[in-house]
């Protein structure tokens, strides 16, 4: 090989180029290293409601470490995103100076499972919220059915002036509901088979039987509606006051002997 002129030739080239790539690169690593290319403005669109602006800051501040070419997007956007109350981040350069920021923010529906909060998308985040909030609960993994069903029913029971304050999904599977109005709240249990359609029974007969009880002066605060074809009411001190009243169709006694009476 050494005494091939035209392999040595070829292998002083291979050298000579090697040597110049590398020297190349060497060159624009340093360049894009250069404080020329610095960052010199960020811009944040959508303004900030509920994040702490100068948490955000803070981060941002951290993160500029680099230059236009050299800073971690992906590493910034991992702690833009770690920021309470943000949802989604967005980075783009602006050559030659600019970062824009963008970032979505968690619109909360209701708290979650007492120690969480719930987005208008049914995911679960964690946050500060000292605001009255709906609150539901369910299994892990849960948390968009029992979000969709909230909403459902909020709609299904307005017209009956009621708003719904709770939602709860047992690990079995059964629902209940607690809806308030003024001077009353109600809880509507729900059992397991068939929620939507016992609701929409319920309200088809609210007015005939526990709104011909509130208007004659009568509270009722528990709705069970795990029945086929009625539902059952538990009013406070009912027996006392009421006796064995008939409503519809006989009382069964095993409701009568817990203050309830049954459609």
């Amino acid at each position: 090989m050494w005494d091939d002129a035209k392999q040595l030739n070829r292998l002083a080239s291979v050298l000579v180029m090697v040597v110049t790539m590398a020297g190349a690169l060497a060159v624009v690593l340093w360049l894009v290293g250069q404080p020329v290319f610095a960052f010199r403005e960020v811009r944040m669109t959508g303004p900030l409601k509920r994040a702490s602006a100068a948490h955000v800051e803070a981060v941002i501040r951290e993160e500029l470490r680099g230059t236009f070419f050299t800073m971690n997007l992906d590493h910034a956007r991992r702690a833009l995103h770690a920021v309470p109350w943000i949802r989604t981040v967005g980075l783009r350069r602006l050559w030659p100076h600019h970062l824009e920021v963008t970032v979505e923010e968690h619109e909360p529906l209701a708290r979650w499972n007492d120690s969480e909060l719930i987005n208008t998308r049914g995911e679960v985040f964690s946050a500060d919220w000292n605001d009255e909030l709906p609150q539901l609960a369910g299994p892990a993994g849960r948390a968009v059915e029992v979000a969709t069903q909230y909403r459902a029913w909020s709609a299904l029971i307005a017209p009956l002036a009621l708003h719904v304050v709770e939602v709860r999904l047992s690990a079995r599977g059964s629902w209940l509901l607690r809806a308030t109005a003024p001077e009353r709240a109600l809880i509507l249990e729900l059992g397991r088979e068939e929620p939507q359609q016992r609701l929409a029974r319920f309200v088809a007969a609210h007015s005939r039987t526990v709104g011909a009880l509130a208007r004659a002066g009568t509270r009722v605060e528990q709705v069970d509606l795990r029945y086929r074809n009625g539902f059952a009411v538990r009013v406070p001190g009912f027996r006392e006051r009421m006796g064995q009243q008939r409503i519809g169709k006989p009382m069964p006694k095993s409701l009568a002997s817990a203050g309830q009476s049954a459609w």
